[in-house]
C-alpha cells in the first residue's frame, strides 16, 4: 500500500475531472486524478465524441443521397456498419490517448481503480492511499432504466449498445426524446431504419423552447421518423429475433429498443453519505463554488446535477479549482450554458425560453427563417429558424434558440453576446459577413425590433 499526499485529488477523468486536474496543476497545486476506466470519461469514450462520428457519417450519407439535386450523378451510396462503428471507436481511442499525454505534460499522477473515502481527506484507490487537502468528485452519471423496462444489451439497448450495433434494425423504437434520443433517432433514420420516437412529455426535447421543439418534430416527421408525444411505453416483450412493445396501448413489433430516459449521478460505493455529503434526487448538492455540504469536498459535472453537459462540467471544474486556490472565480450562471443537439436539423440554444422570459416581464421576440437566408439556399439546407428574445425595457438578450444547419457552431456567438451583456443595439450595429448562415442571427435580432431586411 502506497501513500500519497496532495493538495487536490480529482475522482473521475471525464471532461470536468481532467480539466479540473490540469487547471490545478497550472495554479501550482500538487494534483492526482483517479479513474477506474478510460481517461476522457463517458463523453469522450461513450458519448459526445463517438456519437458525433456516427452522426457525421449519417450527414455524409444524406448529402450523397441528395447529390442529384446539386447536379451530381453518383451511384446509390451504401454503408459498411462494421467500418462505421470502428471509425467512431477509433476516434474515441485517439482522443482518450491524448488525455493521457495531457496528464503527463501537466505532471498529474493518475491512479487507476475505484475510489472509496476513508475520511473527508483520505481516499483509497486500489493499492494507493491518497491524502488530499481538497477532493473533487467528478464521477459522472449513469443511464436510468424504467421500472418495467430494463436494458438487456441484446434487443433493449442503452447508449453504448446503440453506438456499437452489430446489426442495423429495420424497425427501431426509441424511448425518450431528449437530446440523446433525438440524436439516435436522426442517425438510425438516415441509415435506413424505420424509427419510432416516443416521449411521455407533451413535447420532444423538453429542455428546449416549445416553438423550436415543434419545428424539430415537424422536420423529423418529414424525414420519416414517427414521433409520438404524451405517450408511454407500457411493456416490452423480447423474443429471439424481435420484440413487441405496447406503445400508447397499441402492440407494435420492433427489432430493437433504445432506452434514453435520463441519468442519475454516480454516487454509490464511495462512502459519501457516511461523511455527511448531501445528495438530492440522485445528485450531489453544491454551492456556487461547487463545494458540497462537507468542507473540502467538491463536486462537478453530471454528478452535481443537470444540465448534464461536458462543457458545463469543464467550467465547473475550473470554478472549483480556482476557489480552492483562492482565486475568487465567478460562480456558474446556469442561464448562460449553451446546449446543442446534433441531429438533422441541428438544435442549439442559450438562456431563457420564450415562456420563461415572458413569465418575468415584457419581451420582444425576433424570428428569421433559413429559407430566406442566401447561404442556406445555396447549400440546399433551408429547414430551420433563428429565434431571439429580448427584455423590452433594457434590450438585454434573454435567450436565443436556433434550429438548422451549423447552429451548434453558431450558438457561441450568442453565448459571447449574453456573457458581455450585449444589448439589441450592439447586435444590430454588428456587421455580419455575407453570405453566411450567421446572417440569420443578425436578421433575427432585427426582426425583434421590426427592422428585418430580407424577410
Amino acid at each position: 500500500m502506497s501513500e500519497h499526499n496532495l493538495d487536490v485529488l480529482v475522482i473521475g477523468g471525464g471532461p470536468g475531472g481532467y480539466t479540473a486536474a490540469i487547471r490545478a496543476s497550472q495554479l501550482g497545486l500538487s494534483v492526482g486524478l483517479a479513474e477506474k476506466a478510460e481517461l476522457g470519461g463517458v463523453c469522450l469514450n461513450w458519448g459526445c465524441i463517438p456519437t458525433k462520428s456516427l452522426l457525421h457519417t449519417a450527414d455524409v450519407l444524406r448529402e450523397a443521397e441528395s447529390a442529384s439535386e446539386l447536379g451530381l450523378e453518383i451511384s446509390k451510396p451504401k454503408f459498411n456498419l462494421k467500418k462505421v462503428v470502428k471509425r467512431s471507436r477509433d476516434v474515441a481511442a485517439q482522443l482518450s490517448g491524448g488525455i493521457s499525454h495531457l496528464m503527463r505534460k501537466n505532471k498529474i499522477t493518475v491512479f487507476v481503480g475505484d475510489a472509496a473515502f476513508q475520511d473527508k481527506n483520505t481516499v483509497c484507490v486500489g493499492n494507493d492511499t491518497i491524502v488530499a487537502d481538497n477532493i473533487i468528485v467528478a464521477t459522472g452519471a449513469s443511464a436510468r432504466n424504467l421500472p418495467h423496462i430494463t436494458v438487456d444489451h441484446d434487443r433493449i439497448w442503452d447508449a453504448r449498445d446503440a453506438m456499437t450495433p452489430t446489426f442495423m434494425p429495420k424497425k427501431l423504437l426509441i424511448i425518450g426524446a431528449g437530446a440523446i434520443g433525438v440524436e439516435f433517432a436522426s442517425f438510425y433514420n438516415t441509415m435506413g431504419a424505420k424509427v419510432t420516437l416516443v416521449e411521455v412529455m407533451d413535447q420532444i426535447l423538453p429542455a428546449e423552447d416549445a416553438e423550436i421543439a415543434d419545428i424539430a418534430k415537424s422536420a423529423f416527421e418529414a424525414h420519416g421518423i414517427e414521433v409520438l408525444t404524451g405517450t408511454a411505453v407500457d411493456e416490452v416483450e423480447v423474443a429471439k429475433k424481435s420484440l413487441t412493445a405496447t406503445v400508447g396501448g397499441e402492440s407494435l413489433n420492433f427489432d430493437a429498443v433504445i432506452l434514453s430516459v435520463g441519468v442519475s449521478g454516480n454516487t454509490e460505493a464511495m462512502g459519501l453519505e457516511s461523511l455527511g455529503v448531501e445528495i438530492d434526487r440522485g445528485f450531489i448538492s453544491v454551492d456556487e463554488y461547487q463545494q458540497t455540504s462537507v468542507d473540502g469536498i467538491y463536486a462537478i459535472g453530471d454528478v452535481a446535477g443537470v444540465p448534464c453537459l461536458a462543457h458545463k462540467a469543464s467550467h465547473e471544474g475550473v470554478i472549483a479549482v480556482e476557489a480552492i486556490a483562492g482565486e475568487m472565480p465567478h460562480p456558474m450562471n446556469r442561464e448562460r450554458i449553451p446546449g446543442c443537439t446534433y441531429s438533422h436539423p441541428q438544435i442549439a440554444s442559450i438562456g431563457l425560453s420564450e415562456a420563461e422570459a415572458a413569465a418575468r416581464g415584457t419581451i420582444k421576440v425576433g424570428r428569421f427563417p433559413l429559407i430566406a437566408n442566401g447561404k442556406a439556399v445555396a447549400v440546399n439546407d433551408t429547414d430551420g429558424m433563428i429565434k431571439t428574445i429580448f427584455d423590452e425595457a433594457s434590450g438585454e438578450l434573454l435567450g436565443a434558440h436556433m434550429i438548422g444547419p451549423g447552429v451548434t457552431e453558431m450558438i457561441q456567438g450568442f453565448a459571447v453576446a449574453i456573457g458581455l451583456e450585449t444589448t439589441e443595439a450592439d447586435l444590430m450595429d454588428t456587421i455580419f459577413p455575407h453570405p453566411t448562415l450567421s446572417e440569420a442571427m443578425h436578421e433575427s435580432v432585427l426582426s425583434a425590433y421590426g427592422r428585418t431586411i430580407n424577410f
